[in-house]
């Protein structure tokens, strides 16, 4: 039977903390294991990830490539099938939307993809939709009144 007092780490899974400034018989007496002098003597002293000795730093040695579209950080994409949850005489936009809280509330684009057929063609205002997506909704453009 096993007991919560006879557990115990599996044997050379856990080390001893290294005990530094203990003689010299210990190895790591005197200088601690930081060698003489320099910068990773000093208390506080590191180097910085990716500095490389003053020689220009592999990060900015190579060459940059790609883009990152700043207009996907406020686009979501929404399936097909989340269009069914709303009645079919409603007209589906962003506000509706965030108000059911499918959509993030920074989100200023929503595409709709393809995830499987819908009964009923749904109306939208003001959303993307794939090609495959495209049959299946009805898009609705807001007409202005003319004065």
């Amino acid at each position: 039977m096993m007991y919560l007092n006879t557990l115990s780490p599996a044997t050379g899974s856990r080390h001893a903390p290294k005990r530094v400034g203990r003689g010299v018989g210990s190895g790591l007496g005197k200088t601690c294991g930081r060698g003489h002098k320099g910068q990773g003597a000093r208390a506080g002293g590191k180097v910085s990830p990716g500095f490389e000795g003053g020689q220009m730093p592999m990060y900015r040695r190579i060459p940059k490539r790609g883009f990152h579209s700043k207009v996907n950080i406020h686009t979501q994409e929404i399936r097909l099938s989340v269009l069914e949850y709303f009645p079919e005489d409603w007209t589906i936009n962003l506000d509706v939307l965030r108000a059911a809280d499918f959509i993030r509330q920074d989100t200023t684009r929503v595409r709709i993809i393809f995830d499987r057929a819908i009964e009923t063609k749904r109306k939208i205002q003001g959303l993307y939709a794939t090609a495959n997506a495209k049959s299946f909704v009805i898009e609705v453009i807001e007409e202005t009144v003319e004065e």
